[in-house]
């Protein structure tokens, strides 16, 4: 695994792609921390920010608890728990409750009893559409608890 430490120039070019991120979600950062687990796959780390990247697609990271209370989330059944924490995308029958979203925003999804970030995802519908719906994916699951980045995030804290 590579790790790198971005200039202040990288880490300008990087953070401007997320300027679509809701307002003030992102800190004042000078140099990020970038931790290669594949070719494609990137954790972004600075002090209290922490994110991955995906392809050309940043997402913020599902442990980072302060952060995703700024992303708009789903709450879903218990019986759907398992099968997101494997990485499954989400589909219209165990979404319980909804916030209102766009087609291709960043979503949060959470467990319904605790209120717990299980995992993050790209909305395939907006939150209009979904709510109609009686079957078929709502989110593109990309980033969830027990993943790669999870598990690099952990040894990370460890050290």
């Amino acid at each position: 695994m590579k790790v790198n430490i971005l200039s202040k120039t990288d880490t300008a070019l990087l953070l401007n792609e997320i300027k679509n991120w809701p307002e003030n979600s992102i800190p004042k950062i000078k140099n990020l921390k970038m931790y290669e687990i594949e070719k494609d796959k990137k954790f972004l780390l600075y002090d209290d920010f922490s994110a991955i990247k995906i392809n050309k697609i940043i997402l913020p990271f599902v442990g980072n608890q302060e952060l995703i209370n700024f992303f708009p989330y789903v709450l879903v059944d218990m019986g759907a728990i398992k099968f997101v924490c494997n990485g499954a995308n989400l589909m219209r029958p165990g979404i319980v409750h909804f916030e209102s979203f766009n087609r291709n925003d960043i979503i949060v999804i959470k467990d319904e009893e605790h209120g717990k970030p299980l995992a993050v995802g790209i909305a395939i519908e907006d939150s209009k559409t979904a709510i109609s719906l009686s079957k078929g994916y709502i989110i593109n699951n990309l980033h969830y608890v027990g993943d790669k980045f999870w598990d690099l995030y952990k040894e990370i804290r460890l050290n």
